[in-house]
């Protein structure tokens, strides 16, 4: 498994409407152990999420299934896999 920071701007116009949609499909893939952190940025401009997945077409077929993606609330999404190292909820290396 491996974990991905998945960056994305909203198209303006669509975001109210879909939204609730878009929180109860990250609220189920967290209580299933996928997503560990999501939120908007602060200026309302898109958001942030942490999955986790086996390996990116993985995390792509699941993240096609978005609410926000399906119904054309993204305008841009980023991928990057993302290695945590240091933190609270990073498990202590053995």
């Amino acid at each position: 498994m491996a974990w991905y920071l998945v960056e994305i701007r909203y198209v303006q116009e669509k975001l109210a409407e879909v939204r609730p949609r878009h929180r109860e499909f990250l609220q189920d893939l967290a209580a299933q152990g996928r997503v560990a952190i999501a939120g908007p940025f602060g200026d309302g401009t898109g958001g942030l999420v942490l999955y986790q997945a086996d390996d990116e077409a993985a995390l792509t077929a699941l993240i096609d299934q978005d609410p926000y993606h399906l119904e054309g609330v993204i305008v841009e999404r980023t991928v990057r896999e993302f290695k945590p190292l240091i933190g609270a909820w990073v498990p202590e290396a053995d």
